[in-house]
């Protein structure tokens, strides 16, 4: 099943999950040798198998023994800011996001509710 969100969340918990178990038995790791080797509990291993959500820290152990560490990198790729984005700002980083603009909605002036 292809990954996109017009999926649920627990659809895509289940598919990582479902993922995550056929790369552990690509490799001829049981769930105990997996929860061994990546410092976490082998109910930890059942849950995440079973599309049921854990800790962020809980998944990096078992990528990094499933060898699945560099598919974080492609995941969430490096967003350095654009050549023009650094003139503008002189080189320093942007730390804020800006809110959205009011321009594109009608100007609607206010009003007192019983007109």
């Amino acid at each position: 099943m292809k990954i996109s969100k017009l999926l649920s969340d627990d659809a895509i918990l289940a598919e990582i999950g479902q993922r995550i178990a056929d790369h552990r038995l690509r490799l001829q790791l049981t769930q105990a040798d997996l929860a061994e080797q990546a410092g976490v509990a082998k109910r930890t291993v059942e849950r995440i198998e079973a599309g049921a959500s854990a800790q962020m820290s809980s998944m990096i152990r078992i990528f990094r023994v499933l060898d699945l560490l560099p598919g974080l990198d492609q995941l969430i790729p490096e967003a350095g800011p654009s050549p023009m984005e650094l003139l503008k700002r002189k080189g320093k980083p942007r730390k804020r996001a800006s809110g959205s603009r009011r321009a594109d909605k009608p100007d609607e002036s206010w009003r007192w509710g019983d007109e």
